[in-house]
């Protein structure tokens, strides 16, 4: 059993934090939200008053949080210098590359070792402790981040050298939110040709354009594996997240001159849709409604 600070409760951090529970691990955790605090007491976290107290006397320190500047602004001020210098720090955010390597070149330069984690998944792996892990880090660190990891998660893949692993998971989500698009206005194509959606996913699953976002994850209603098209497209990995992530993917392309057109159209689409059109709360998959032409807005809910 170990000492495990975990810092970012919401919905993916939660599932992730009562799993290290469940492995056995002693887990102090906090969040500034009351409601997360108090769920991860229910599930066996001893609460902290705050991400200092939490990572006192760690031997591993846990980060789910927002955004790069969120990250930056625990670590700086409430884990670098504050938790044992034996503490593995594990950020598993989704943040921008440049500041996953600064924010582990400041931790190696005060005594730590530190990967970027980011994961894939969504809520129900989380739970579930089947999420993938992207680690970038150096190799002693992920060696000593790797059995931590594989408590919350099916598989934990080295992706190379700090940031390693927020750009394998830009990269990833870059191709998912792509492919997405290109599945729904296929299938919106097919219906509108008259083709049953059905018959046509018992085609396309076995030619030559079949692809995860249509065999595992049709947006598409009662078509293959349930999905959250199934439940009026609640729950899965919502459209203001892919939306993040494609912004993500595309500052890092600027910033070493790649052109990714379809990751630009991409973006460009997920942005109308979840911020002018109010989808960002739905799954991703929902953004078949917007390529549908008798799609308006949303539903209530």
């Amino acid at each position: 059993m170990a000492r495990v600070a975990f810092i970012g409760l919401g919905n993916m951090g939660g599932g992730m934090a009562a799993n290290l529970v469940k492995a056995g691990h002693a887990v102090t955790a906090f969040d500034l939200a009351e409601a997360a605090l108090a769920k991860a007491e229910g599930n066996g976290c001893t609460r902290a008053a705050s991400a200092e107290e939490a990572v006192k006397d760690a031997q591993a320190v846990v980060t789910m949080l927002p955004a790069g500047r969120h990250v930056r602004d625990v670590y700086e001020s409430a884990v670098l210098g504050k938790a044992p210098t034996t503490a593995i720090l594990i950020d598993c955010s989704t943040i921008d590359v440049a500041t996953a390597r600064e924010e582990i070149g400041k931790a190696w330069q005060a005594g730590y070792r530190m990967v970027d984690a980011p994961v894939s998944g969504g809520i129900a792996a989380a739970d579930a402790g089947t999420l993938t892990f992207m680690v970038g880090g150096a190799d002693d660190a992920f060696e000593a981040a790797r059995p931590y990891l594989e408590k919350m998660g099916k598989a934990v893949i080295h992706a190379g050298g700090p940031g390693a692993g927020q750009a394998a998971k830009i990269c990833n989500n870059m191709l998912l939110g792509a492919s997405m698009v290109a599945t729904c206005e296929t299938f919106v194509l097919a219906q509108k040709l008259g083709l049953d959606p059905q018959t046509f996913f018992d085609i396309a699953s076995k030619a030559s354009g079949q692809c995860w976002s249509m065999t595992s994850y049709c947006p598409v209603p009662g078509v293959g594996p349930e999905t959250p098209a199934d439940r009026d497209y609640q729950g899965g990995f919502a459209a203001a997240l892919m939306l993040k992530d494609l912004r993500l993917a595309m500052e890092a392309a600027q910033s070493v001159d790649s052109y990714t057109p379809m990751g630009a159209a991409a973006e460009e689409l997920y942005t109308r849709f979840a911020e002018a059109l109010g989808g960002g709360t739905k799954d991703f998959s929902a953004i078949i409604r917007m390529i549908d032409d008798s799609w308006q807005a949303p539903p209530a809910g």
